[in-house]
C-alpha cells in the first residue's frame, strides 16, 4: 500500500495515473471480469434500478461489464455527460445499449446532451465513480477537475442520506494509506476493487452503508 503523506496530491496523481496505465492490456480486462464477479450479485447493484458508470479513461478500471448486465436486468443506466455552460457542471444521462456517443472536450465518449433523458443526481440510486486514488476510509482522489465533488456538493449538507450510494471503483494499486480530505471531497460509501471491498469509515451513513456490510 502507497504511503501518500510526504506526497502533494499532483505527486500522488501522477504516481497512482501512471501505475494503472502501466497495467497491460490482459491485466485491464481480467481486473474488469473481476470487478464484476465482486459487483453483478451484490444487493447494492442488484436492488437499484437507476445507476450511473462512466466510460473508462487512462488506465481506469473498465465497469463496462457491469453496465451491460444492469441492461440485460432492465435497469436504466446513465453516463455523465459535461455541461457546454457552465463548463464546471456535470449532469447525468440515460444510455441505452449501441447507443452512439461522441467524444467531449477531454475526450471522453459521453451521450449527446439531451435534457429530457437527464435525471436529478438525488434520484439516482447508485453511483459507481473513477478515481485516480482511494484510502480504506472512503476517501478519494479524482483527476482534479472536481465534476463529481460539484454535482454531489449537496450531500455535505445532509448528515443521513439513502440514496444514491457512492461506490469507487478501482484497481487495487490505486490503493493508499491516508488521504488528505479537503473540506470539499464527498467521501464514498465504500471502494470496490478487482480484489476487495473496502468500506468508508464514518463517512456515509444510512442504509446503503449497512448493505454494504453484507457484501459477499
Amino acid at each position: 500500500m502507497l504511503t501518500a503523506a510526504e506526497l502533494s496530491r499532483p505527486q500522488l496523481r501522477r504516481l497512482l495515473r501512471k501505475a494503472r496505465r502501466a497495467l497491460s492490456a490482459s491485466a485491464q480486462r481480467q481486473a474488469g471480469q473481476q470487478l464484476y464477479r465482486q459487483l453483478s450479485q451484490h444487493p447494492l447493484f442488484r436492488r437499484a434500478r437507476h445507476i450511473a458508470l462512466y466510460l473508462p479513461a487512462d488506465g481506469e478500471i473498465d465497469p463496462r461489464p457491469l453496465m451491460r448486465a444492469a441492461q440485460r436486468r432492465g435497469k436504466a443506466t446513465y453516463l455523465p455527460v459535461l455541461s457546454a455552460w457552465p463548463r464546471t457542471k456535470m449532469v447525468f444521462q440515460r444510455v441505452r445499449p449501441n447507443e452512439r456517443l461522441r467524444p467531449n472536450r477531454f475526450r471522453i465518449a459521453e451521450p449527446t446532451a439531451k435534457p429530457q433523458r437527464q435525471r436529478k443526481v438525488w434520484a439516482l440510486d447508485l453511483i459507481m465513480l473513477p478515481l485516480v486514488g482511494f484510502d480504506p476510509e472512503g476517501g478519494r482522489l479524482g483527476m482534479g477537475g472536481g465534476f463529481y465533488d460539484r454535482s454531489l456538493a449537496y450531500l455535505q449538507r445532509r448528515h443521513n442520506w439513502h440514496k444514491p450510494t457512492l461506490l469507487g471503483l478501482a484497481h487495487e494499486c490505486q490503493k493508499v494509506d491516508r488521504l488528505a480530505l479537503a473540506s470539499w471531497d464527498v467521501v464514498l460509501h465504500a471502494t470496490v476493487t478487482d480484489q476487495a471491498w473496502y468500506r468508508g469509515s464514518k463517512a456515509a451513513q444510512g442504509a446503503a452503508l449497512a448493505e454494504v456490510s453484507s457484501q459477499p
